[in-house]
């Protein structure tokens, strides 16, 4: 009787130990977990739920690395045509109205490619998405057209449209993704400035383009390059 009772008391304490070993692991699954999410969320833009650049580099890196022989990723900057026009005339808030309906509209388009989107800052957005060459031409219009419809906001349509560059990571052998996403950005440069029709694709010359107090020469705060800080 003695033995038995000891049995149920060593199960007993050994369920005890075990209980209370479970807690503090419990609890680090638990902090665990929430850590994940905010590190999740600080990758993604508070206003659009995007990723930002470094989310959309790493994934471009990752297609370069694991599908190098494939010619048909595209990667894409589009910026928008006189937003700050949008928040003089109707407000912040319209602005962002604005800025999160071309969001989701990129999203929406990039998905359906097998392709990330994200907000590079402001009003500007990238994308890399596959996009079979032949059909590129064709695309890139619809995207423009789907793009450039008019944002409601509050009984309103707000007329927008935006410039969009492309670079195809096979035109640029042996580029880290961030200069095709250079090439990307002069070639959405020299369509909003009418230097070249609309699509246009970005080259070599485009990816050699030597950043300016590092940003793309033309940019805003650029001629503040040598000046003190």
């Amino acid at each position: 009787m003695a033995s038995h009772l000891r049995a149920h008391a060593l199960i007993g304490q050994r369920a005890l130990l075990l209980t209370t070993a479970a807690i503090p692991l419990t609890g680090w699954a638990v902090h665990a977990t929430a850590l994940h999410r905010r590190l999740a969320a600080a990758r993604r833009d508070p206003l659009t739920g995007l990723p930002h650049r470094d989310e959309l580099t790493a994934h471009g890196e990752r297609q370069i690395t694991t599908r190098r022989r494939a010619d048909d990723l595209l990667v894409l900057v589009l910026d928008g045509n006189n937003f700050k026009a949008i928040n003089d005339n109707y407000g912040h808030a319209a602005g962002d109205t604005v800025v999160i309906t071309l969001a989701q509209r990129l999203r929406q388009w990039s998905a359906a490619r097998q392709g990330l989107a994200a907000r590079l800052g402001g009003d500007e957005f990238g994308a890399a998405v596959r996009l079979p060459r032949e059909h590129f031409a064709q695309e890139l219009a619809g995207l423009r057209a789907h793009m450039d419809r008019p944002v409601p906001y509050e009984g309103l349509l707000l007329p927008f449209t935006v410039s969009i560059g492309a670079a195809y990571a096979a035109d640029l052998p042996g580029r880290p993704f961030g200069g095709v996403l250079r090439a990307a950005d002069v070639s959405m440069y020299k369509v909003k400035t009418g230097d070249e029709p609309f699509p246009y694709l970005g080259t070599e010359a485009d990816a050699d383009v030597k950043p300016v107090n590092g940003r793309r020469p033309g940019r805003p705060g650029t001629h503040l390059w040598g000046r003190a800080a």
